[in-house]
């Protein structure tokens, strides 16, 4: 058979239809092949040329990574380091001889190369495996995988055949002996000092050679019509060429071809479909990869509980746990290592770029879990959207994401404590997660108050340098600095509850010539920026709210932003770690992700919408992310509408609402509680008649949520002291009222298995038709779009607007701003105004007294009645139990 009609095209072809079909399944993918070079030989530049033209004319994203001959071999090993990291690429080739003036471990180099990218197949695992026979789980050499493709294309079968190799070395001959063999051939591998080498070869019907001696072989060493592949590339002298030298085999192909049925031309042969060989490792590299990585596809393991009766605290049951590291966490659900930045090994932060990586891929199914208006007693919120995703995930077996937000520090250390969940539905490390994390706060008080002290300076030079300094300070003079609205427009922050910073004097200093002002610090997780983080869909988006935030107003009425004031680019500096999703996990070993934490009465309170992407494409179709809305559904559920899901573009599948006995007795009539004292015998005994009063406000948060076109699951949170009827009569009024279903749940004492009946309740609603809508058009005027709020979601009469409520309409209405929707600012524990009016009021108008913009979040906050915006603290706070053991390190009196 002639060696022309077996050549590497039908390959290349074959593997140009794989690469057309891999970038069909997705448009941004393309297989990545790396070949670095140390040095600049001439041969290894003409190998690498023919690599690059045949990896281009296939498909493949080729690249040559060049080091100088100087290069040292720790640079080698850290730029290989760095391809190894790299997901877009799935090959890497070190091309050799090293041609370096250091001395370089060629045998370490090679074995530096990840396996799974070793498309030489030269690593000693590849090497292991295929002398194991474990071919379906390595990468071939590709001169031997040639050698055999060019056997095959013969039409010889291998099988039972005697075949001799003649050469040992670890590129060509060790490998062509354990490929043959594995094909079931019976394998003589001779080398310089084997005894009778020309008799040896005699006996092959396969002869491969690959020894590194011009023409060594001849014909008349070979048996009538066997295979023969040389491989063999050497140079003899010939003066009828152009360089005086031909390149010639390690067999004397003129008096071979006269014996052999088949043999490989020099140059021609062998070379090219090693050259193919490559192209198809790389291929597979990418397949695998494909294949490994496909998302929803996900090889996860879960950890079992090890319930307790009576049920411990909450750290207690944190510490029983031990988490999984945190790479492995990422690796289950799909995320690659070079989209994961470790913080210890419990927590992480996941790199934007898998959004793109992605952003072909459907989303999941999206539910928000809310709650009914809270009480002192509380409705376990926190506790039960972990509890659902344990159930989803380690009872349910179906992927899932909890995105929740970071909490403050200020109710950590105050009266609420932490935020993680409760009982046996908990993020772990419950410490972590409840104190510094990956410090994303800490960046955001640092990023407000850089913007509060540019104020102060501008402020001061303003005041204190005339016009006529110079072109530059005579176009920043621009302010009006004098208004009230100034001094309050960025106040500084702190991420901790301090009632005395409500309202202070700044610029008493004698150095700062007699400007003083009154001013007040917020608390972090109402500051504009930490809206911006929440709402923010990319790093360029955030940069631009950023810019936009509105500082002060000119003397001209114009806004003036942090761009104006020359500091937005610091900003995005100070936050670009910020803006990064935390990736943590629950007792039971399933993927959160905690970011952002705005307040939900003063800010939109809801996590971020970048974690909400990332996990929808994470979960693949069918699998859920789920997330809380803070407070109850007139709060926290309709901004999560009205505004995040307004920005994200993303529609939710279901809403389910958090209702508890003690809580809905409270709403019907309950006495009060005092912190520290026993329940009245009403929150602890049945009492049908309370309860049933109580569940008004239950049906008003239902017919909130259905205002949105959404189905309502109400999850009952189950507490020892509830009774049977109870529980039903909460199930029974729920269902009455709309709700899809109601079910109780127990998730706090038994962890996900006491919410699998919540999580079945969610898949069945998730497949029921939805119609979602938002609540208002964004283009009506301001006024109206507050009172549709308060109407239709408070059950207000109407609204009234204040004196500066009416004149802030007026100025957003004319800086442009009038056309943003609205996160209103009241309190959180009525549907009402008034703190005190339990259950479901009626025949109250709700005053507005103010209007402020965060026009880089994109709201306008109507503040409603005396909010406070930085909390203070309790006759005794949390913090007198908190406490570290200096010998074990660990951190005790958390709750």
């Amino acid at each position: 058979m002639s060696p022309k009609k077996i050549n590497n095209l039908q390959v290349r072809a074959r593997l140009k239809k794989e690469v057309e079909e891999m970038k069909a399944q997705d448009p941004n993918f393309s297989p990545g092949l790396v070949i670095l070079q140390v040095g600049d030989r001439d041969d290894s530049n003409l190998y690498i040329s023919m690599k690059i033209k045949a990896a281009a004319e296939i498909g493949i994203n080729a690249t040559h990574m060049r080091l100088p001959k100087t290069a040292t071999e720790n640079e080698v090993l850290e730029r290989i380091r760095e391809v190894n990291e790299n997901s877009s690429i799935h090959g890497l080739i070190v091309q050799l001889p090293l041609d370096s003036v250091n001395k370089m471990d060629t045998e370490k180099v090679t074995n530096a190369v990840a396996p799974e990218k070793d498309v030489d197949g030269l690593t000693s695992i590849n090497a292991g495996k295929l002398a194991r026979g474990d071919l379906g789980d390595c990468f071939l050499p590709c001169t031997p995988n040639g050698c055999m493709e060019l056997i095959k294309r013969t039409g010889v079968s291998i099988a039972g055949k005697k075949a001799v190799v003649v050469g040992r070395s670890k590129i060509v001959g060790a490998p062509m002996h354990d490929l043959l063999l594995w094909s079931h051939a019976t394998v003589t591998i001779c080398h310089s000092r084997t005894a009778n080498l020309s008799e040896e070869v005699s006996k092959a019907d396969i002869l491969v050679v690959g020894i590194g001696k011009a023409e060594m072989v001849k014909g008349d060493w070979i048996k009538k019509g066997a295979v023969v592949i040389d491989c063999g590339i050497n140079h003899v002298p010939d003066e009828s060429k152009p360089s005086g030298k031909r390149v010639v085999g390690d067999v004397d192909y003129t008096s071979a071809k006269e014996q052999a049925g088949f043999i490989t031309p020099v140059p021609g042969g062998v070379g090219p479909m090693t050259v193919a060989m490559l192209m198809a490792n790389t291929v597979l590299g990418a397949k695998r990869f494909l294949d490994s990585h496909q998302p929803g596809k996900w090889s996860i393991s879960y950890t079992e509980l090890n319930l307790q009766k009576p049920v411990p605290s909450d750290i207690v049951i944190s510490r029983s746990c031990v988490p999984k590291p945190i790479d492995c966490m990422a690796r289950e659900v799909g995320l690659l290592s070079d989209e994961v930045e470790l913080y210890g090994k419990t927590k992480a932060k996941v790199q934007l770029s898998i959004m793109k990586r992605l952003q072909a891929q459907p989303d999941g199914k999206y539910v928000v879990v809310t709650g009914i208006t809270p009480t002192p007693l509380g409705e376990g919120k926190s506790t039960t959207t972990i509890g659902l995703v344990q159930a989803l995930g380690a009872h349910l077996k179906l992927n899932v994401f909890a995105c929740v937000r970071q909490p403050s520090q200020g109710p950590t250390f105050g009266i609420k404590g932490g935020a993680a969940g409760g009982g046996y539905s908990q993020v772990i490390p419950m410490e972590e997660f409840n104190l510094h994390l990956t410090g994303d706060i800490h960046a955001i008080t640092a990023a407000n108050n850089l913007v509060a002290a540019a104020i102060d300076a501008r402020i001061f030079h303003e005041n204190t340098q005339t016009d006529k300094v110079s072109e530059r300070k005579r176009c920043m003079n621009i302010f009006v600095w004098s208004g009230a609205n100034v001094g309050t427009a960025v106040p500084p922050l702190l991420d901790t509850n301090d009632r005395f910073l409500r309202k202070i004097t700044i610029g008493q200093s004698p150095t700062e010539k007699g400007f003083t002002r009154e001013a007040q610090f917020d608390i972090t997780v109402a500051s504009e920026i930490m809206a911006v983080l929440a709402l923010t869909s990319s790093l360029a988006d955030m940069r631009q709210r950023l810019a936009n935030m509105v500082v002060a107003t000119s003397k001209s009425g114009q806004p003036i932003t942090t761009e104006d004031l020359g500091v937005s680019g610091a900003l995005a500096v100070l936050m670009r770690d910020a803006i990064k999703p935390n990736l943590m996990q629950t007792l039971e070993g399933t993927p959160v992700f905690v970011h952002a934490g705005p307040f939900a009465n003063i800010a939109h309170g809801n996590s971020s919408i970048l974690a909400d992407k990332i996990a929808l494409k994470l979960v693949g179709p069918e699998g859920f992310v789920v997330t809380e809305a803070g407070f109850g559904a007139d709060i926290g559920m309709e901004k999560f509408f009205n505004i995040k899901c307004r920005y994200s573009g993303l529609r939710p599948h279901v809403v389910v609402l958090v209702a508890t006995v003690r809580a809905l007795k409270m709403h019907g009539g309950g006495p009060k509680v005092t912190a520290g004292m026993p329940l009245p015998k009403e929150y602890v005994e049945e009492n049908l008649e309370l309860l049933e009063t109580g569940c008004g406000n239950m049906k008003k948060q239902i017919e909130n949520a259905r205002l949105f076109g959404v189905p309502v699951v109400v999850a009952v949170n189950a507490f020892k002291t509830d009774t049977q009827a109870e529980l039903e009569l909460i199930c029974s009024v729920a269902k009455a009222a709309g709700a899809f279903d109601a079910v109780r749940c127990s998730h706090w004492a038994e962890g996900g298995a006491g919410a699998v009946a919540l999580g079945q309740a969610v898949q069945r609603a998730s497949e029921s038709p939805s119609d979602f809508k938002f609540l208002y058009d964004v283009e009506l005027p301001i006024a109206d779009k507050i009172r549709i709020i308060a109407q239709k979601i408070y059950g207000a009469d109407d609204i009234e607007l204040l004196p500066e409520a009416q004149r802030k309409v007026e100025l957003y209405t004319k800086q442009g701003f009038g056309n943003l929707p609205i996160c209103m600012a009241k309190t959180h524990l009525s549907l009402s105004h008034d703190a005190d009016k339990k259950g479901v009021p009626t025949g109250f108008v709700v005053p507005v007294r103010d209007i402020k913009a965060s026009v880089g979040a994109g709201f306008l906050f109507p503040l409603v009645g005396t909010m406070p915006t930085i909390p203070g603290l309790p006759t005794r706070p949390c913090f007198y139990d908190i406490d570290l053991d200096p010998e074990t390190e660990q951190v005790n009196g958390l709750f």
